[in-house]
């Protein structure tokens, strides 16, 4: 399939940051995008779990997935800058433990795994486990939880984000994510401790946004908060960024984390309602002091199309 070289809707924002949202299959668009032009990649593909979308169903033969994650990681890596980052979501069911790191290395021909991140959903705390000065005076429990419905498994609480570079070298801010230390006597005792922050670390608790409805607030079947890749984009530097993709565009969290931070966004998508909706979102964030709206594609009539002329291959439609 051809790609068309021009974007299929065009966002500018308030910062003159400007998003461009490309109708195609992600290996196409990276065949068109020059060389080493992108700073940073957030993105989530599909995860070849049977997860319905609004045209295919991600339902390919492992090896053949797996393939096909070989395919566009190594497009990826064309448009990566030397010093770029990929942050790579991916997550995986409990009776299937392995995906998200088959899909680490399928990528590992193509760039070095610099870090891996954790992306906590949802967490238990036990009073008892904390300090005073914490201020948690019972057990906590905060985030989405699932009901128990498996005397084999627990619930799956996290998923993977593989941070890819290509050489394994790229410098990072981490004091950009960073938290404030709660002992302030650590301060004067670290000597990297002066600010008063220090590293998040590698598990990240962003918790989804509460909807009121699914089918008109979160009309897609597998998103991520924008926080998330926010704080990537942050943690990679945004002094630094000028350009960020993310080929599975889904909603378009990761354009509504461009808009707020004034940086630029490629996204392609096969789905041209889920694009739509996505633009829409980066265009409401881009509005000072206002949040992502329900915008008007979400409340339009979405061409659904039937399990029999669904699409095979999972190509771009995703996450955010």
């Amino acid at each position: 399939m051809g790609t068309n070289v021009n974007p299929h809707k065009v966002v500018r924002t308030h910062s003159n940051a400007e998003g461009r949202f490309y109708l195609a299959d992600c290996r196409d668009l990276f065949r068109t995008l020059p060389e080493a032009s992108v700073d940073v990649m957030v993105t989530s593909p599909p995860y070849n779990m049977g997860i319905r979308y609004n045209t295919y169903e991600d339902t390919l033969d492992q090896d053949e997935y797996l393939r096909w994650t070989s395919e566009w990681v190594a497009g990826a890596a064309r448009v990566l800058k030397p010093d770029g980052s990929l942050f790579l979501n991916v997550g995986t069911r409990p009776s299937d433990p392995w995906t998200a790191l088959d899909v680490a290395q399928a990528a590992r021909p193509h760039l070095r795994l610099q870090n891996i991140i954790h992306w906590v959903k949802s967490v238990a705390i036990d009073q008892a486990s904390t300090s005073v000065a914490s201020g948690i005076t019972r057990d906590l429990a905060v985030g989405h939880y699932k009901p128990i419905n498996s005397e084999r498994y627990l619930n799956d609480c996290h998923e993977f984000i593989f941070h890819f570079t290509h050489h394994a070298t790229t410098r990072l801010d981490r004091l950009a994510v960073g938290v404030p230390y709660q002992d302030q006597s650590n301060i004067s005792r670290w000597g990297a401790g002066a600010s008063g922050i220090r590293c998040r670390g590698n598990t990240w608790f962003i918790p989804y946004e509460t909807i009121q409805r699914r089918d008109k607030d979160r009309p897609h079947p597998a998103t991520f908060p924008a926080k998330l890749p926010e704080q990537c984009i942050r943690l990679h530097g945004v002094s630094k960024v000028e350009t960020v993709m993310d080929p599975f565009t889904g909603l378009g969290s990761t354009a509504v984390a461009c808009a707020r931070l004034g940086v630029n966004f490629v996204g392609s998508d096969i789905d041209e309602f889920y694009l739509n909706e996505a633009a829409e979102r980066m265009e409401a964030a881009a509005t000072p002091l206002s949040l992502p709206g329900r915008g008007v594609a979400r409340m339009a009539k979405a061409v659904r199309t039937t399990p029999a002329t669904a699409a095979s291959a999972p190509r771009t439609a995703r996450r955010a």
